[in-house]
């Protein structure tokens, strides 16, 4: 979310959350996922590199990536994550997938309307091959550039967004949809997903009310919940947390997940087999 006069959205501010269920102790494979908007402005920070890497996920999802993005976590994370593609959109539009195993690109999907592109993919994982939506869904800013009534009338546009993302989700594959919604756990968007897709929002069980976001103001600082970590019913989440760490404006989640039942995996579509990149080279399309 990029933010310009949020002041009279102080009174709007997110709550800490209730305290934390403990997480379930694994039993089997698991995947760590993270999902964080790096802020396209700050572009090769340090501290904000540190920040995914302390996050120890086997899966990493970025928003607002761009060209100096890729080039420094190429250079500070190609050992750990030798599997990278990047898709620059320019401006705040950059998504990234940082992987220690291989990625498949299913789709790369443009938005609706004049906002993000969102970015589906097969993925290798502990758990088999995995299905993941990647969305940087319009932030709460009016057609005019009110921030104010545009936090009470664009939800309907994200609504849009997410439909028409995910109308191609395969239904053959354990998924997950993750990103910046730019919207809390009730927002339209995550109501969609929950309602006619069944997903569940790992945040919202392990985490209810924390905030992802923030933003200093004249008046104080602002605090939002705007990112998310959804997944279908053949996943179950062992625990979710936001990580109070980097320089971003948003702050990474990280969920934890097994299989929800013994059901061996099964391969993905020979249809889906593109490979992408090694630490190094750059996926077809990307540039």
């Amino acid at each position: 979310m990029r933010a310009r006069t949020l002041l009279p959205l102080a009174i709007l501010l997110g709550g800490c959350g209730r305290p934390l269920p403990p997480p379930t102790r694994p039993v089997g494979p698991t995947l760590r996922v993270m999902t964080y908007n790096v802020n396209f402005g700050i572009a090769g920070d340090a501290e904000t590199i540190a920040a995914i890497e302390r996050g120890g996920a086997d899966l990493v999802f970025l928003q607002e990536t761009t060209p100096g993005w890729e080039a420094a976590l190429r250079r500070a994370l190609g050992r750990r994550y030798p599997h990278q593609a990047y898709r620059h959109s320019g401006g705040a539009g950059g998504l990234a997938i940082l992987s220690r195993r291989p990625i498949r690109e299913a789709a790369y999907l443009a938005p609706p309307g004049e906002w993000f592109p969102a970015w589906r993919a097969i993925v290798e994982s502990p758990l088999g091959p995995l299905q993941v939506l990647q969305v940087h869904l319009r932030p709460p800013v009016s057609d005019r550039g009110s921030w104010v009534s545009g936090y009470f009338t664009t939800g309907g546009y994200r609504r849009g967004e997410i439909a028409h993302f995910a109308r191609d989700l395969r239904r053959d594959l354990p998924t997950l949809v993750v990103g910046d919604f730019n919207e809390a756990s009730g927002g339209q968007a995550v109501r969609f997903l929950e309602e006619r897709h069944g997903l569940t929002d790992t945040l919202e069980r392990f985490q209810p009310g924390a905030t992802t976001w923030q933003w200093q103001t004249s008046v104080g600082r602002i605090r939002l919940q705007l990112d998310h970590i959804l997944h279908d019913a053949r996943l179950r989440a062992l625990d979710a947390r936001v990580l109070r760490l980097g320089r971003s404006d948003h702050f990474p989640i990280v969920a934890l997940f097994a299989r929800a039942s013994a059901e061996p995996a099964h391969g993905a579509s020979a249809q889906e087999s593109t490979r992408f990149s090694s630490a190094g080279a750059a996926p077809p399309g990307a540039r």
